[in-house]
């Protein structure tokens, strides 16, 4: 009994991906892009990254989609308890984001309008030298920790062939004592075939 269902599992196995694939003409979208991440705490932190997805179709209009970006290190500033004063602190903070869910695609054709709806995590890594004063001024996030995160977003791509261009812009919410809205957007070439 124990064979017939380890084989029955793995004719499942290889069986559904073959029927994934017959159903669409493109089969698989991948891209690298660039990442602007509004990190929307006490202080407003403009982060810029890089990041990569890739995307396998379920139908013609549907894809699951994994991406992961990573944003660079940032010096920040903080205002002193007499409220006078500005210093800025090298913290390098750098959030590493994960994320994975479906992408629903509108149209087929040239250009294509989609929303999307991911989860996934956000880690924020800190090395801290001289700050003084700054660990734990954007509510526990500069002494490093991972959340979970929600990404609702909506975009726009154009095709030439197998190559195109995408953009898509979003609310990256982690969860830290309630949900923290941050403005994401992405932007660079993709490949589908």
């Amino acid at each position: 009994m124990k064979r017939v269902t380890l084989l029955a599992v793995l004719a499942i196995l290889v069986v559904i991906p073959g029927m994934v694939f017959a159903q669409t003409e493109n089969h698989v979208e991948f891209g690298p892009f660039a990442d602007y991440f509004r990190l929307d705490q006490n202080n407003v932190t403009n982060f810029v990254g890089v990041g990569g997805r890739i995307g396998v179709y379920v139908n013609p209009y549907t894809s699951i989609e994994a991406e992961m970006a990573y944003d660079f290190a940032r010096n920040n500033s903080f205002t002193t308890n007499n409220g006078l004063t500005t210093s800025f602190a090298t913290t390098r903070l750098r959030p590493l984001t994960g994320l994975f869910g479906p992408k629903f695609q509108f149209s087929k054709g040239h250009f294509d309008a989609f929303a999307t709806g991911k989860a996934g995590f956000v880690h924020f890594s800190n090395t801290c030298r001289d700050c003084i004063g700054f660990v734990g001024a954007v509510n526990g996030i500069t002494d490093g920790d991972t959340r979970f995160a929600l990404y609702p977003g909506v975009g726009l791509e154009g095709f030439w062939g197998p190559f195109g261009l995408r953009f898509d812009v979003g609310d990256q919410i982690y969860f830290l004592n309630g949900a923290q809205n941050n403005l994401r957007m992405t932007f660079g070439p993709h490949f589908r075939f």
